[in-house]
């Protein structure tokens, strides 16, 4: 509109503005989230220069420590509601984003600042921050809000995953018995009439999940359980549900038996123990354990030879394979992070191998990956070819020439095989048709790359030597 209307709250007169922040988050009036990247901006500027101080070239906190603060602090701060407005970002927030992330990369690795970014995410471990920002955009869409994704994306509904109960599931005046719950290895089997001895398993192999347990009394297998789950299903989901299935059968026993449950994993006896817990199903065993006193959970240790907790075992394990389907457990939250992960580095692959930035890396690293390489500023320097190299300062205009104290093109390969003054570091010279097979070689090799550190060092430090006169 020309003109604004006029609006009025009684009778105090409410201005337009072209933009208000809300939660943290930078609405403006055209909703393209760029007013909400700039002041992201100017807040990732400060910590950039905090990083800086603290990130020499030569000296100060160490690569993975940067790499760390980076991770945890900075792009946790640049996440902040990106389930608002990272969900689809344009060509203009892509690279609005990737100039944010641009100063840390290089103050992570201790490249030059002609190094292309996309060399330095591959070789740092780092994907572009438009990806980083849109995976936890789509985790939280679905496990959150419980919002599907497009199939593009992934099948998984939202009703199909586990989610986090709140609150407390009884009264916080409600406690189990002391003597319910108990960590102490051993309690070892005693066969008496009165008690009825339970031991519970959960295993996972490459052929599937799998939960059991056995009752054991009076030296006589009296009854067991086990069931398949979901391929997806966690180890620990396993444990807990082997519990939950043997703390029912104890609780449909004769009133006048003891039931004693022996576990060998710790994770799910706390859980089930704890209150406050929001796991649902670990929520349902302390209701049925705080109703009956009489059963009693204690761990046992694992493949210690105790006859009760191995054919829980086997059980387990037979269950993967053969076992009756259980359906009661929904997919876990690290599975649908993993889908999610996998969809992002499937992205970033096609980005990275269609790019036209970063070439020389790419023959050295073709595939991208979430764990960082060990390079330090010297690899980096010698294998993006950005660095104090005649010939790379003549291409960005900052020498006259590319030709090195003997004469010779002073390339980075030039120092490592032929100049004179590194000789100590010499390493044979590959035919040109053979070059990027060299380099990947060197790049497996620690004691090639141990040479080419001497050589940046020495060149770095004695730049005026490998000038022409």
């Amino acid at each position: 509109m020309v003109r604004s209307p006029k609006i009025t709250w009684n009778g105090y007169k409410i201005n337009r503005v072209k933009s208000f922040k809300y939660l943290g988050i930078h609405v403006d009036d055209r909703l393209n989230w760029l007013e909400h990247i700039n002041k992201q901006l100017e807040k990732a500027n400060k910590m950039q220069q905090n990083l800086k101080r603290i990130a020499g070239v030569n000296w100060g906190i160490s690569q993975i420590h940067r790499w760390t603060l980076y991770k945890t602090v900075i792009e946790r701060m640049l996440a902040h509601g990106s389930s608002a407005w990272c969900q689809n970002p344009t060509f203009k927030m892509k690279r609005k984003l990737s100039s944010i992330q641009r100063p840390f990369l290089l103050h992570i690795s201790g490249a030059y600042c002609t190094t292309p970014t996309s060399a330095l995410q591959t070789i740092l471990g780092i994907s572009p921050l438009h990806m980083q920002l849109q995976f936890e955009a789509r985790f939280t869409t679905i496990y959150r809000l419980r919002i599907p994704l497009p199939p593009i994306i992934t099948d998984i509904q939202p009703q199909d995953l586990e989610m986090k109960a709140t609150g407390w599931s009884t009264h916080p005046s409600e406690h189990l018995k002391p003597n319910q719950i108990s960590f102490e290895d051993g309690e070892a089997y005693i066969a008496r009439k009165d008690i009825t001895n339970i031991f519970t398993d959960g295993s996972k192999t490459e052929h599937g999940v799998g939960a059991a347990f056995c009752v054991l009394t009076n030296g006589i297998w009296a009854y067991q359980w086990s069931a398949k789950l979901n391929y997806n299903n966690t180890v620990f989901q396993a444990e807990l549900t082997a519990l939950h299935e043997a703390v029912i059968y104890a609780f449909h026993l004769p009133n006048y038996n003891t039931s004693k449950i022996r576990v060998d994993n710790r994770a799910s006896i706390m859980e089930s123990s704890n209150s406050k817990s929001t796991n649902e199903t670990a929520r349902k065993n302390f209701k049925i354990l705080l109703s009956n006193p009489r059963i009693k959970v204690s761990w046992v240790k694992a493949h210690a030879g105790n006859i009760g907790n191995e054919r829980a075992d086997q059980l387990a394990k037979h269950a993967t394979q053969h076992g009756q389907p259980y359906s009661h457990n929904k997919l876990p939250k690290p599975h649908i992070k993993g889908l999610l992960r996998k969809r992002m580095i499937e992205e970033w692959q096609t980005l990275w191998k269609n790019g036209d930035t970063g070439r020389k890396i790419f023959n050295i690293m073709p595939s991208v990956s979430l764990r960082p390489t060990n390079w330090i500023r010297e690899d980096v320097i010698f294998f993006s070819q950005h660095g104090p190299f005649p010939a790379y300062l003549k291409r960005f205009h900052l020498s006259d020439s590319d030709y090195c104290s003997c004469g010779g093109i002073a390339t980075a390969l030039h120092f490592a095989t032929e100049y004179i003054c590194t000789v100590s570091w010499h390493m044979r010279k590959p035919a040109p048709n053979f070059e990027q097979e060299w380099l990947k070689r060197v790049v497996n090799n620690l004691v090639s790359r141990h040479k080419i550190r001497g050589i940046i060092k020495l060149i770095s430090e004695n730049r005026d030597i490998f000038r022409p006169p």
